[in-house]
């Protein structure tokens, strides 16, 4: 352990330790401990869940850098000719994180387009 260190009594999610000078009072500095335990275990370990809660984050990310562009799309009903770039990329990126047979063999990402982006209505 290096000079100046202690070890504090150590909680079940962090690892402490004090740093002591003798002109200062100690300050402690915690480190997390591996990973962090999910609020919900049931939800980390669902493959379903953590496919539609990606396929809804890239999207989401799509209407927030183009909103412009959205409401354009909608109004003229090519919502699909103008963020033809943008799908392809997140879906390229929701494919290398979820994997292309999960990607191919559910809906998550369709879902999110239609929900979201296309506000509801069917339209990918």
């Amino acid at each position: 352990m290096p000079p100046g260190l202690r070890p504090l009594p150590t909680p079940p999610s962090v690892a402490s330790f004090a740093v002591t000078s003798p002109s200062l009072p100690p300050v402690v500095l915690a480190a997390p401990v591996a990973e962090r335990r999910p609020i919900n275990p049931f939800l980390a370990n669902d493959p379903n869940q953590k496919a539609k809660r990606l396929a809804r984050a890239l999207v989401s990310d799509m209407l927030a850098y183009h909103p412009g562009k959205r409401d354009e799309g909608l109004a003229n009903g090519t919502l699909k000719q103008i963020f033809r770039d943008e799908i392809k990329k997140s879906y390229e990126e929701y494919v290398d994180q979820i994997g292309r047979e999960f990607a191919e063999n559910s809906t998550h990402f369709q879902d999110a387009l239609n929900e979201l982006l296309a506000a509801g209505k069917k339209m990918f």
